[in-house]
């Protein structure tokens, strides 16, 4: 199975490379078309000053037909891509899941204190290895 990979950051609704212990993960979700007309792209809607991206809103926008669609709702209809080297085994593998991130809880380095953050988890295909690619916290 071969992921199709993003040309520009224009096509994706999120997008993420990072290093986790020894393993590296690369994940991305692209954009859908509208529900309802099927011409243009959903995203968020644009400042009609600067003709930016609304980063803050909570819906995504057809720019065609002005449909509104509550973030949560369009965002667990959407899938993530995900290639990946597993910290434990050194297995390099791809997988697509839903985009829909859960509680989990880990352990911080830092201090040693378990904490609950939001994530998309998977497994590793070879050693059943947890992987989570996590929200990045400020």
């Amino acid at each position: 199975m071969s992921l199709r990979e993003p040309v520009s950051m224009d096509e994706c609704v999120y997008f993420t490379n990072r290093s986790v212990g020894k393993g590296k993960i690369r994940a991305w979700v692209f954009r859908e078309n509208c529900p309802k007309c099927g011409k243009g792209l959903m995203g968020k809607p644009k400042d009609p000053k600067t003709g930016r991206a609304k980063i803050r809103t909570e819906e995504y926008e057809c720019p065609e037909c002005k449909y509104n669609v509550s973030q949560q709702e369009y965002e667990d209809t959407l899938a993530m891509n995900i290639q990946y080297t597993c910290p434990k085994c050194s297995y390099v593998g791809e997988i697509a899941v839903p985009f829909k991130r859960k509680k989990v809880q880990r352990i911080d380095e830092e201090t040693g204190k378990k904490e609950t953050v939001e994530a998309v988890r998977i497994l590793c295909e070879k050693c059943n290895e947890k992987i989570d690619v996590t929200k990045k916290m400020k």
